[in-house]
């Protein structure tokens, strides 16, 4: 699960957050401003290092020695610390393909879903090689991520089905649904067979349901078009 600031402890988010306002800090500095104890900054910075969100900073040491000593070691936030803050990528991603679509027009869109499509195959061709269509679609679990916990097969009559619980895209599919296309293209010519989508999220079935239809062989020559669009059924 993906946490956010919000999830955390209020000591930690405090924390957090002296790093977000002012950026690399020491030790002492940070006790100052939260009116805590060194100590208990130093055990609460161990435990956020062991969590991945805080790192020391690595100091570049000084041309000439002087008798100062060391300077304070200084931490800062890590790309993954910086990650439980709010973003909107979503927005971002919906924007940049309306923007496409608005101002280069739909064949432009069209062409940059292809993209996105060919790229995906070119992808996972490499480990498609030696491998039967059994062992392809359970490959294919990974299609969205390794070891995706939410991606099952299922053996039907008449082929499989890829059942994803998890989408990671689903607020921008959910908004713009051509995006899923690019998963239908990729899997039906990566596997070489009629791949369709039999529920989608955008319907209400809390999940998607590609079907892979082993009987009707793909058209290798065919390129990228965006799936029909069903009649909208409800949920099961």
């Amino acid at each position: 699960m993906t946490l956010n600031i919000d999830q955390i402890s209020p000591t930690r988010r405090a924390l957090l957050g002296e790093f977000k306002q002012h950026g690399p800090s020491t030790i002492s500095a940070l006790a100052e401003r939260l009116e805590m104890s060194g100590e208990a900054i130093r055990q609460q910075l161990v435990q956020l290092q062991r969590e991945g969100w805080v790192e020391a900073l690595a100091e570049r040491a000084p041309a000439v020695r002087t008798d100062a000593g060391r300077p304070p070691a200084r931490f800062r936030l890590t790309a993954s610390g910086d990650h439980l803050f709010p973003k909107s990528y979503d927005a971002l991603a919906v924007m940049l393909l309306d923007t496409v679509a608005g101002e280069l027009g739909k064949p432009a869109f069209d062409k940059l879903l292809a993209a996105i499509a060919e790229g995906r195959v070119r992808e996972w061709e490499p480990r498609m090689r030696g491998l039967s269509l059994s062992e392809r679609v359970q490959a294919l679990k990974a299609v969205y991520g390794e070891a995706d916990p939410y991606m099952e097969v299922e053996k039907v009559r008449g082929g499989f089905r890829l059942i994803e619980r998890n989408c990671p895209f689903l607020n921008i599919a959910m908004q713009r649904p051509a995006l899923c296309s690019t998963t239908v293209f990729a899997l039906s010519r990566l596997l070489g067979v009629r791949v369709i989508r039999e529920e989608r999220f955008q319907h209400g079935h809390g999940r998607c349901v590609f079907r892979v239809l082993t009987g009707e062989a793909a058209d290798p020559k065919q390129g990228f078009a965006p799936e029909a669009e069903p009649a909208r059924e409800a949920a099961k």
